[in-house]
């Protein structure tokens, strides 16, 4: 009876202790290299390339015992002696060439009065900004008096990474000092996603990226730049293991536009209006899945225009990389560069399509013309200018848009309610289509002035007694 008990527990045991076929095994390191694997060689190729940065600006503030009141703060606005108070910010870099071009986010560098660059081993440089954009995000600084040849990382082609790789993020978070953590690519093509100001396409990462972790290294097993890490998706404030970077693709072209001498980051202008196809559109449109942007309308100036694209197509991929938001398409473009051809696939009646697009800037028809009104106009010192593709594109505003913005809107003009930004787009009735006749209407108002406005996405109504 023993016996009859014991072998079979015998054989099982035996039966636990063989593999099952195709069953995952757990490997034991089995040399003295295997046991000693780590990141730190890529950590000492890349961390002498990742700097700190520290921005700092001076502003007026104004000293009110009724600034933390939410009611009679509004009847004491601008009640109060000025004072100058520092404003700090703290945040990473990544130097991209031997002679001191650093790339880090806008939002570290916006509107600073002084930039120290800290390198890896605490050598502190002064900084300027040669190139810097808010709705990328992006800031390209120089490094004054750069050491000759300066450690660097090379930038990866973007549009290689695939999720699942390995990475690592390199940054200064919370100031603790120069910190690295590891995780993987999350997720590609992630837009609409960001926060601030920063608007685009993403790489998204479970690198633990905090505050201060802004415009530092994402780099890959190889030490290879694949993108600057710009923000987290967190509630606490801290990371949950959402973050998300710039890819190095557009960092590219940021860098090159800032060895140009442009100041200002330069997209290439699409003239049209958008949106994402959805599963209830891809059905109509007889797609088989759903995918790409839609055309809704087209300036009469657009490349795409002249290259046969119509009212109605589906964008579906420009240089061979699927576009399914407006987002994607503008970062495709950008990646290609002003005064690139883009090979732009599309879908039109039932079939697939392909055509050749140039990008070029935003175009400057008609003419801005920047003029003020007159002493004789009901409110005179009001600065405008046409909006045309150029000046809307720079705004944020829509692709026909039609009238006058406002500059500076002077003295008068502001306290009657105008704000710099404001788009005019009618007075009393009357079309305003530019600079011009915003004046000319103006002149003809009597006794009371009815002056329609376009503020932020709405449309408002400006009235005033003559």
């Amino acid at each position: 009876m023993i016996k009859t008990l014991f072998l079979p527990s015998l054989m099982a045991a035996l039966l636990l202790a063989l593999p099952m076929p195709g069953a995952a095994q757990d490997l034991v390191p089995r040399s003295r290299a295997e046991i000693s694997l780590s990141f730190a060689p890529v950590v000492k190729q890349t961390t002498p390339a990742v700097v700190n940065i520290y921005a700092s600006r001076v502003v007026e503030t104004r000293s009110s015992p009724f600034a933390d009141d939410p009611f009679f703060r509004e009847f004491f606005r601008g009640f109060g002696a000025t004072r100058p108070q520092v404003q700090n910010s703290l945040g990473s870099g990544v130097v991209l060439t031997g002679s001191g071009i650093v790339v880090s986010n806008y939002h570290v560098v916006a509107q600073a009065d002084d930039i120290r660059v800290v390198l890896n081993d605490r050598r502190e440089f002064s900084g300027r900004v040669l190139l810097a954009d808010a709705e990328a995000d992006l800031a390209i600084i120089q490094i004054e008096d750069a050491p000759a040849d300066m450690a660097h990382l090379n930038l990866r082609d973007s549009d290689d990474v695939e999720v699942g790789e390995l990475v690592l993020a390199i940054g200064n978070p919370f100031g603790v000092g120069q910190t690295v953590s590891s995780g993987i690519v999350s997720g590609l093509a992630r837009s609409g996603t960001a926060t601030g100001e920063g608007r685009g396409y993403f790489i998204q990462t479970d690198a633990p990226i905090n505050p201060g972790n802004s415009g530092g290294a994402l780099v890959d097993m190889a030490g290879n730049l694949i993108g600057v890490n710009t923000s987290i998706l967190t509630r606490s404030g801290g990371s949950n293991g959402i973050g998300f970077a710039i890819p190095a693709a557009l960092v590219a072209q940021f860098v090159a536009q800032a060895e140009q001498g442009h100041a200002y980051f330069q997209r290439p202008w699409a003239g049209i209006s958008g949106q994402e196809v959805d599963a209830a559109m891809a059905e109509t449109l007889g797609l088989s899945v759903p995918g790409g942007v839609i055309i809704a309308s087209l300036h009469r100036l657009s490349p795409f225009a002249e290259a046969g694209i119509e009212v109605g197509d589906v964008i579906r991929a420009v240089d061979g990389q699927a576009v399914n938001t407006p987002p994607e398409m503008i970062f495709r473009m950008s990646v290609a560069g002003l005064g690139a051809e883009a090979r732009v696939s599309y879908y039109r009646d039932g079939k697939d399509r392909e055509t050749t697009v140039s990008l070029i800037a935003a175009p400057e028809d008609p003419p801005r013309e920047p003029m003020v009104t007159g002493p004789d106009s009901p409110i005179p010192g009001v600065e405008v200018e046409t909006v045309n593709p150029a000046v809307a594109a720079g705004q944020g505003l829509d692709t026909e848009l039609r009238g006058a913005l406002i500059t500076d809107p002077g003295a008068i003009g502001g306290r009657v309610g105008l704000l710099r930004g404001d788009v005019v787009v009618a007075v009393n009735g009357i079309a305003v289509t530019d600079g011009a006749s915003f004046e000319e209407v103006l002149k003809t108002a009597r006794r009371q002035l009815h002056i329609g406005l376009l503020r932020g996405g709405r449309q408002l109504t400006l009235r005033l007694r003559l």
